[in-house]
């Protein structure tokens, strides 16, 4: 089933890590390509609910206005704008901490 809003069109930023490009995508994935060739070497889905800190309920959805953000080992970024509608603010580590 194709969800509404659902392309793999990425025109969020990019943030780049070493030698990985993260890209957030229309269809709500989150990828990480490799700079040399565009590989994808990571792939996270975020259209779904998700398990809060605050007990609020989050969704995951389309990336479309702003990028990845990288903080002291961490990779920050917001899910859920335009195309699929969400709430979520996700934040990944290396460790899955």
């Amino acid at each position: 089933m194709k969800l509404p809003g659902c392309s793999a069109a990425q025109i969020a930023p990019v943030t780049v890590i070493a030698d990985v490009v993260f890209s957030g995508s229309m269809d709500g994935h989150l990828r990480g390509y490799d700079a040399r060739d565009g590989a994808v070497v990571w792939d996270f889905d975020t259209v779904r609910e998700f398990k809060t800190v605050n007990g609020i309920e989050a969704r995951g959805g389309s990336f479309n206005a702003t990028g990845p953000t990288a903080v002291d080992g961490m990779l920050f970024v917001e899910s859920g704008y335009g195309g699929i509608r969400g709430n979520a603010l996700l934040a990944f580590s290396v460790d899955g901490e």
